[in-house]
Order: C-alpha cells, then structure tokens, then sequence
C-alpha cells in the first residue's frame, strides 16, 4: 500500500529552524515529484515548496523562499524541508505529496503540526 509519512514537526519559538522528514513505501519514490503543502489554521492547504523526480529542480511560494529547502534521498525514500527563520504565520498542518502523471497516482501523507510562537 502505497503511505508517506511525515516526522518533525513541533513547537518552535519565532528565529528557530525544524526539519521536516517525509519517509514513503508501497511505490516507487523515484518516479515521483513531491510537493509539502501545509495549511495554516481556517485556511485553504497551499504548496509551498515542490521537487522533481530526480532532485534536478525545485520550486517554493515567494513567501518561503529563502528560508525554506526541500530535498530528497531517492535511495532512502526520503523527502526533508529545512524551514529556518520560522514566523508565526509558518504555523500549520504541513503534507507530504507525491504524484506520478505517468500512472496517475497521488499520494498523501497524514500531516505534521508545526507552531511557531514565543
């Protein structure tokens, strides 16, 4: 069955860093682009930072450029967000997403907690 699973969220006070962790199983991974969306509370779950199959490109919303750094480790499965400089307004719900157009699947993970506040 196709799963991912994230790891690493937490408290943090404003200024601090975390690194989210995304472990996937039951697909191949490589084959996949991976996206973290996050969802702040009462809003809508928005992509912030997205990479391609084979790490070669990556993309991020304006507001998380800079501070944030998605990477992956095909061999491990694996997909991390460093995010340094956490604000407040960081604080959400945040996904791993994998999607592969060529057999039409999405896969989701079941969301980690980050709040940023002093």
């Amino acid at each position: 069955q196709e799963k991912l699973v994230e790891s690493g969220g937490g408290l943090v006070q404003p200024g601090e860093s975390l690194r989210l962790s995304c472990e996937a199983s039951g697909f191949t991974f490589s084959r996949y682009r991976v996206s973290w969306y996050r969802q702040p509370p009462g809003k809508e779950r928005e992509m912030i930072a997205g990479i391609i199959s084979d790490g070669g490109r990556t993309n991020y919303k304006d507001d998380v450029k800079g501070r944030f750094t998605i990477s992956r480790d095909n061999a491990q499965n694996m997909v991390f967000l460093q995010m340094n400089n956490l604000k407040p307004e960081d604080t959400a719900v945040y996904y791993c997403n994998a999607v592969s157009w060529v057999v039409n699947q999405e896969v989701w993970g079941q969301g980690t907690l980050v709040a940023v506040s002093s």
